[in-house]
């Protein structure tokens, strides 16, 4: 598999993508037309033009997922495919409703290269429901793609200890998550990126320079079920090994 996950596609005082522009455009050397999935958005038309003018003056054509008469024939015949940000329970419901899971899948899975930034990372996990995101409509189940065996967390915020509300925090958060949940959580701190680049290996870097608003420089922090979060940066190839439970009988999730 080779697959590029960003925590977010714009950082303060930068155009869109424009942060992760070079690591981007590496990731896609080779490819003439990348297969925008803009679901995540609102405007749809709107969303891919977006993306047109990011990439058509590096020589890359785009071509929207919505305008496909058949999506699924869309997919089987993409070069790239690149899955945009925004409300990751309105992009996964438009992909179960086009019916287009297994097709991603298969073909993510045979090696067609997956460009996921922010809500196009989580559904690379086995759920979504890890995502920072409202649930602003209802997906037919929170199953997602399942590519990789770990929760992701993008845009990661790290607890402010001045904060007049401690208890509020992502971390608190993601432990409420894994009470129920076996499986790590790995939350992609701002202007970071993990890379998976085959089934068994996969990496952590940071992009644009250190990530914003964070009180440590790792690219990532690892939360376990029973464990204190782990900072995290460069090669993480070992997270590919777990096997996810969710749905624990509560005995069993806090044990």
């Amino acid at each position: 598999m080779h697959l590029l996950l960003l925590s977010n596609s714009t950082n303060h005082g930068h155009g869109y993508l424009e942060h992760a522009l070079p690591e981007v455009l590496a990731f896609l050397h080779g490819v003439t037309e990348i297969t925008f999935v803009p679901y995540a958005g609102g405007d749809l038309d709107a969303y891919t033009a977006l993306v047109r003018a990011t990439f058509e003056p590096h020589g890359i054509a785009v071509r929207g997922l919505h305008e496909a008469a058949d999506p699924v024939a869309a997919i089987a015949s993409a070069q790239a495919l690149f899955v945009g940000c925004g409300n990751t329970f309105r992009l996964l419901a438009a992909l179960q409703r086009l019916g287009v899971m297994p097709a991603i899948r298969a073909r993510v899975q045979q090696g067609l290269p997956y460009l996921g930034a922010n809500a196009g990372a989580n559904i690379t996990a086995p759920s979504i429901r890890t995502t920072n995101d409202m649930p602003i409509v209802q997906p037919e189940s929170f199953e997602a793609l399942g590519l990789v065996p770990f929760q992701i967390n993008p845009h990661y915020l790290d607890a402010d200890p001045a904060g007049v509300n401690p208890d509020e925090s992502r971390e608190n958060r993601l432990t409420e998550f894994l009470e129920e949940n076996n499986v790590p959580v790995l939350g992609l701190r701002v202007g970071t990126y993990l890379s998976v680049t085959s089934s068994a290996a996969c990496a952590l870097a940071v992009v644009g320079g250190v990530p914003a608003r964070s009180p440590s420089t790792d690219p990532a922090i690892l939360f376990v079920r029973g464990r204190p979060p782990q900072n995290l940066a460069g090669d993480v190839s070992a997270l590919l090994g777990h096997r996810p439970a969710a749905d624990l009988p509560l005995a069993d999730a806090v044990s």
